[in-house]
Protein backbone atom coordinates (compact mmCIF):
# COMPACT_ATOMS: atom_id res chain seq x y z
CA UNK A 1 0.00 0.00 0.00
CA UNK A 2 1.49 3.33 -0.80
CA UNK A 3 2.28 5.91 1.84
CA UNK A 4 -0.05 9.15 2.31
CA UNK A 5 2.48 11.42 0.88
CA UNK A 6 3.04 8.94 -2.49
CA UNK A 7 -0.65 9.70 -2.79
CA UNK A 8 0.22 12.95 -2.24
CA UNK A 9 2.48 12.79 -4.88
CA UNK A 10 0.52 10.70 -7.71
CA UNK A 11 -2.03 13.26 -7.37
CA UNK A 12 0.19 16.20 -7.83
CA UNK A 13 0.95 14.43 -11.49
CA UNK A 14 -2.29 13.64 -12.09
CA UNK A 15 -4.35 16.36 -11.59
CA UNK A 16 -1.25 19.26 -11.53
CA UNK A 17 0.96 17.86 -14.44
CA UNK A 18 3.78 18.18 -12.23
CA UNK A 19 6.47 15.84 -12.08
CA UNK A 20 8.82 14.68 -9.50
CA UNK A 21 11.38 17.49 -10.36
CA UNK A 22 8.91 20.37 -10.14
CA UNK A 23 8.01 19.30 -6.33
CA UNK A 24 11.80 18.69 -5.88
CA UNK A 25 12.09 22.08 -6.85
CA UNK A 26 9.42 23.64 -4.90
CA UNK A 27 10.50 21.63 -1.49
CA UNK A 28 14.41 22.90 -2.55
CA UNK A 29 15.06 18.96 -2.31
CA UNK A 30 16.49 17.03 -4.84
CA UNK A 31 14.74 14.74 -7.34
CA UNK A 32 16.36 11.45 -5.65
CA UNK A 33 14.66 12.71 -2.53
CA UNK A 34 11.22 13.16 -4.09
CA UNK A 35 12.26 9.59 -5.87
CA UNK A 36 12.32 8.13 -2.22
CA UNK A 37 9.25 9.60 -1.27
CA UNK A 38 7.12 8.30 -3.86
CA UNK A 39 8.96 4.78 -3.08
CA UNK A 40 8.19 4.96 0.36
CA UNK A 41 11.72 4.41 1.41
CA UNK A 42 11.78 8.03 3.12
CA UNK A 43 9.75 10.83 4.34
CA UNK A 44 9.68 14.85 4.02
CA UNK A 45 10.06 16.29 7.47
CA UNK A 46 6.85 18.22 8.66
CA UNK A 47 7.63 21.68 7.54
CA UNK A 48 8.06 20.03 3.87
CA UNK A 49 4.77 17.54 4.45
CA UNK A 50 2.99 21.11 4.77
CA UNK A 51 3.93 22.50 1.56
CA UNK A 52 3.57 19.74 -0.54
CA UNK A 53 -0.14 19.12 1.20
CA UNK A 54 -0.38 23.13 0.64
CA UNK A 55 0.55 22.41 -3.01
CA UNK A 56 -1.94 19.74 -3.49
CA UNK A 57 -4.87 22.12 -1.95
CA UNK A 58 -3.86 24.57 -4.41
CA UNK A 59 -3.60 22.68 -7.09
CA UNK A 60 -7.09 20.40 -6.50
CA UNK A 61 -8.53 23.93 -6.74
CA UNK A 62 -6.71 24.80 -10.29
CA UNK A 63 -8.21 21.45 -11.36
CA UNK A 64 -11.75 23.07 -11.24
CA UNK A 65 -10.56 25.21 -14.15
CA UNK A 66 -7.52 23.82 -15.71
CA UNK A 67 -6.52 20.83 -17.12
CA UNK A 68 -3.07 19.23 -15.54
CA UNK A 69 -1.37 20.58 -18.40
CA UNK A 70 -2.52 23.99 -17.84
CA UNK A 71 -2.50 23.76 -14.01
CA UNK A 72 1.53 22.96 -14.29
CA UNK A 73 1.52 26.45 -16.43
CA UNK A 74 -0.41 28.23 -14.60
CA UNK A 75 1.75 27.30 -11.77
CA UNK A 76 4.87 28.42 -13.44
CA UNK A 77 3.21 31.87 -15.22
CA UNK A 78 4.32 35.48 -13.11
CA UNK A 79 0.68 36.38 -12.51
CA UNK A 80 -0.25 39.96 -12.77
CA UNK A 81 -2.60 39.33 -9.71
CA UNK A 82 0.03 38.06 -7.73
CA UNK A 83 2.27 41.08 -8.28
CA UNK A 84 4.24 39.70 -11.50
CA UNK A 85 5.42 36.48 -8.75
CA UNK A 86 4.82 32.73 -9.96
CA UNK A 87 2.96 30.70 -7.80
CA UNK A 88 5.45 28.27 -7.13
CA UNK A 89 7.60 30.73 -5.63
CA UNK A 90 5.03 31.49 -3.26
CA UNK A 91 4.47 28.07 -2.08
CA UNK A 92 7.87 27.77 -1.75
CA UNK A 93 8.36 31.01 0.63
CA UNK A 94 5.05 30.11 2.50
CA UNK A 95 2.60 32.20 0.95
CA UNK A 96 0.04 29.51 -0.52
CA UNK A 97 -2.63 31.41 1.12
CA UNK A 98 -1.63 34.58 -1.09
CA UNK A 99 -1.91 31.82 -4.00
CA UNK A 100 -5.14 30.99 -2.76
CA UNK A 101 -6.62 34.42 -3.15
CA UNK A 102 -6.27 34.94 -6.46
CA UNK A 103 -7.88 31.27 -7.23
CA UNK A 104 -10.97 31.92 -4.88
CA UNK A 105 -11.21 34.93 -7.69
CA UNK A 106 -11.44 32.72 -10.45
CA UNK A 107 -13.98 30.90 -8.57
CA UNK A 108 -16.05 33.90 -7.82
CA UNK A 109 -15.56 35.21 -11.74
CA UNK A 110 -16.77 32.30 -12.75
CA UNK A 111 -20.37 32.63 -11.27
CA UNK A 112 -20.57 36.98 -12.34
Amino acid sequence: MASAVAKLLDDLRDHGGLKGTDVANIASVSPATVSRWTSGKAFPQPKTQLLISDLRYIVDRLAEFYSPDETRIWLYAKHPLLGGQRAIDLIHDGRADDVLRVIEGLDESTFT
